[in-house]
């Protein structure tokens, strides 16, 4: 038997349902990764380039070094509200898309493009409305070889991320969320944003809660072992 392993597409993927998605991207990356003891957010380096709030379900590719055949044939395979995340290995010499991919993508109803690795042409997000984040910028192009992989588990920005999970960015990063966990996280994303935002607003009044905020840190150094002179 064959080993495929690095030549494998998975063209049908169980996708987390529209509606939570919908629910959490009207939640701050900030207050999703905190529910989720804040373990899941991807690395800072992946900066966005033009529009940055982000929202859609996960469809992986991984590649080689400097090399964009998986990807071209992965914006055909994915479906509208699809984010194109790209395992690049973090390499930065070659730009794994560019305008054109950009154009295309956006004209196919992908909800946004994550690279671990370099993308070019970025002048062209000031004007499309497509969120793309990457690692790095550079006008050196890519092959077009593979091999590759789609929808098999990929690591990007640090954290692992399969076909069908939960994407969520916007200024401050990007956090995922694993669609088996997405029914039982929602709730308590909510219920995080509604108790913050209530706590702004008194703070925005100047109604500061100063016995109760000291009470909770003072208690909490001193279990420390910190000494107050």
């Amino acid at each position: 038997m064959s080993n495929n392993a690095g030549m494998r597409i998975i063209s049908q993927i169980e996708r987390a349902p529209a509606q939570l998605v919908a629910r959490f991207a009207k939640i701050p990356t900030s207050n999703i990764s905190d529910i989720m003891n804040r373990l899941y957010c991807m690395n800072s380096y992946l900066l966005p380039f033009g529009k940055t709030s982000l929202a859609g379900v996960a469809f992986t590719v991984k590649t080689p070094i400097g090399d964009n055949a998986f990807i071209h044939y992965a914006m055909d395979l994915a479906s509208p509200g699809d984010i194109l995340v790209v395992d690049g290995g973090g390499e930065t010499s070659r730009a794994l898309m560019g305008e054109i991919m950009f154009t295309y993508a956006y004209q196919r109803g992908l909800a946004g493009i994550i690279v671990d690795g370099a993308i070019r042409d970025v002048e062209c997000l000031k004007e499309l409305p497509l969120p793309v984040y990457a690692k790095a910028v550079t006008p050196q192009g890519p092959y077009k070889n593979g091999p590759g992989e789609i929808n098999y588990p990929i690591a990007c920005g640090g954290q692992v991320v399969s076909g069908g999970d939960i994407l969520i960015g916007d200024a401050d990063g990007i956090v995922v969320i694993p669609k088996a966990d997405a029914s039982e996280l929602i709730a308590a994303a909510e219920a995080k944003l509604q108790g913050e935002e209530a706590r702004l607003e008194k703070y925005r009044r100047g109604e500061l809660d100063l016995e109760q905020h000291f009470a909770e840190y003072d208690a909490l150094l001193k279990k420390a072992g910190t000494i107050i002179i």
